[in-house]
């Protein structure tokens, strides 16, 4: 089989791209393939776009000896491969993270699905700070029938 480029030698590797939802298979000999991969290496990386995006391509003064103490990974690590090494590198990057999690997603809390049986969790727990928020007014307003009764379901949750 020849190759697709060159149309000359014998093609030895074969690629498979994928442009424009179409998947489009090449054949292509040794010579065409490295200049295929210079290519490929002259186009930007995710690494080097979310790099841009907050500036992680600038290391600052202590950002150079900043270390996770659990895995060891430094920051110039983090902003060479672009992945974490565990989950403790959240807390340890969590000023230089922080900006990067707002650029692209344009917050720092999570929004999304909850994982099962959480959905249950984080509603009780939401009720019963309305139900401490509802308290706090009962006391202020001096409604200390209804402050008495709040104060019941509060202690009948918490022991639960």
């Amino acid at each position: 089989m020849l190759c697709d480029i060159c149309h000359k030698s014998n093609a030895t590797v074969h690629l498979t791209e994928i442009i424009d939802d179409k998947v489009v298979e090449m054949h292509i000999c040794q010579k065409c393939a490295q200049s295929k991969a210079e290519e490929l290496s002259s186009q930007p990386n995710i690494v080097d776009f979310l790099g841009g995006l907050t500036g992680l391509g600038r290391i600052e003064g202590n950002e150079k000896t900043l270390k996770c103490s659990a895995c060891g990974l430094s920051y110039a690590e983090f902003k060479s491969k672009g992945r974490l090494g565990c989950e403790h590198c959240y807390s340890v990057f969590k000023q230089q993270l922080l900006p990067l999690l707002k650029k692209i997603h344009s917050s720092c809390a999570h929004y999304g699905k909850t994982p099962l049986g959480q959905d249950k969790l984080n509603s009780s727990q939401e009720y019963l700070k309305d139900l401490q928020a509802q308290l706090k007014r009962a006391i202020k307003l001096e409604e200390y029938e209804d402050a008495a009764r709040l104060r019941d379901k509060i202690k009948k949750i918490e022991e639960v």
